[in-house]
């Protein structure tokens, strides 16, 4: 699969599946290590004395850095590999991870995330490299979509081990159990992407041979400007979603902590519902427009499928109508199931009208740009519930945003896809 000569028009080989497989594993692993605090958040932040707005800021913190390190970090994996970069980048945050063990105060939980921020920072962009680099284009948005459940995967995996180990020996033991599963997943990595190159030595194509470019490049093209509208948008709502229903269920429907496990993971489980048969419907639609107009085909964007999506968002907008916690639950992974449909489908158009030598980089603007949406929203969100004892206008808020920045991209003109980008 990673010969110097690819058959982009190919049925995807089975090494490429198993590219995008670990990828999204990677992706997984990640979640578990960022989203252990959100599901005990109520018992770190009795203990180390943390109000809502500044777990707001602490939730910010991470973004901060990932703000700032996803571009950079971006520019790097495309001149020396995902391979190397992303296995590298699991080590030094699994260690970050473990070391939340030691947090006594809201300056050093602060401290802890923000370099886990900036360790997890290479995540999203090596995995979308990888993806790009292992499968024809027909069938990269499938994968797209399958890498997109690696967060809620992650965020399954954390909710109940976390509030177990929490339960049983506290939040300390909990930090330190998602440490030891990152680890885990390093040889796997190394196994299945042996033998990868970065994606514009892997492609040899006119495009990649234009090489990466710089930052600013990447940032004036227009399929990736259209893309970071659309992101700021959808990420405020699944940010909501993965981060404090814990909080919401706590005191909004007051479920015990100890009892969180079984509904936090139905928002997750919807999640990789839309993120898959999104991803898998759009995927279906470019392998029969190949067929009918040939491999390589100008590629218009979905903006069905999208508008789809953007409607599933809006339902957070009426969460605080529901009467229980198993019905709250549900609406928020409607939404959050609309939510990963629309990065499914902005990412798959954007990734696909980008050069190969610049996905990652490409990639790292929209984790920046979701990272930005993250410190804004956070802190104001956590003021704004702190003040009102209450989640309705937020949720109300976060619901309808997605709809404009959503219309914007679809109503984007773009040409079509260059038919010699494959």
């Amino acid at each position: 699969m990673w010969s110097p000569r690819p058959t982009p028009d190919a049925e995807p080989r089975p090494l490429g599946w198993r590219v995008a497989v670990a990828a999204t594993l990677g992706m997984s692993v990640s979640y578990v290590d960022r989203q252990t605090l959100a599901a005990i958040a109520p018992a770190v932040r009795q203990a180390l004395g943390i109000d809502h707005t500044q777990y707001g800021w602490i939730t910010g913190a991470f973004s901060i850095a990932y703000l700032v390190g996803a571009p950079l970090a971006g520019m790097l994996l495309d001149r020396v590999g995902a391979r190397r970069g992303l296995a590298i980048a699991v080590v030094a945050w699994s260690v970050v991870a473990g070391a939340h063990a030691f947090a006594v105060s809201f300056a050093t939980l602060f401290a802890l995330r923000v370099l886990l921020g900036a360790a997890e920072s290479p995540s999203f962009p090596a995995a979308a490299q990888a993806i790009r680099a292992a499968l024809p284009h027909k069938a990269r948005t499938a994968a797209y979509g399958l890498l997109f459940t690696g967060s809620s995967l992650g965020a399954m995996v954390a909710a109940p081990l976390a509030v177990a180990l929490n339960a049983r020996y506290g939040f300390r033991f909990a930090f330190v159990g998602s440490a030891v599963v990152g680890t885990a997943w390093v040889p796997f990595w190394l196994w299945a992407t042996r033998g990868m190159r970065p994606a514009k030595d892997a492609e040899a194509t006119p495009e990649a041979a234009r090489g990466a470019g710089s930052l600013l490049d990447a940032a004036r093209d227009p399929a990736v400007l259209r893309a970071l509208v659309a992101v700021v948008g959808s990420a405020p709502l699944l940010m909501f979603v993965f981060n404090w229903t814990s909080q919401l269920l706590v005191e909004a429907r007051h479920v015990p902590q100890d009892a969180l496990g079984p509904y936090l993971v139905v928002p997750p489980v919807l999640f990789d519902l839309g993120a898959v048969t999104f991803g898998f419907v759009a995927s279906r639609r470019r392998g029969a427009l190949e067929r009918r107009a040939g491999p390589g085909a100008p590629s218009p964007t979905d903006r069905g499928l999208l508008l789809f999506a953007t409607a599933l968002a809006t339902t957070l907008a009426v969460v605080p109508l529901a009467s229980g916690p198993w019905l709250t639950m549900v609406l928020l992974g409607v939404s959050a199931a609309g939510g990963g449909g629309v990065y499914v489908i902005v990412t798959g158009d954007m990734l696909s009208r980008v050069p190969a030598g610049r996905v990652s980089t490409s990639g790292g603007l929209t984790a920046a740009a979701q990272s930005l949406s993250h410190i804004v929203v956070n802190p104001l969100m956590g003021k704004v519930i702190d003040r009102t004892h209450s989640y309705a206008g937020v949720l109300v808020t976060l619901g309808l945003v997605v709809v404009p920045t959503s219309l914007v991209f679809a109503l984007w003109p773009m040409r079509a896809r260059d038919p010699g980008m494959r």
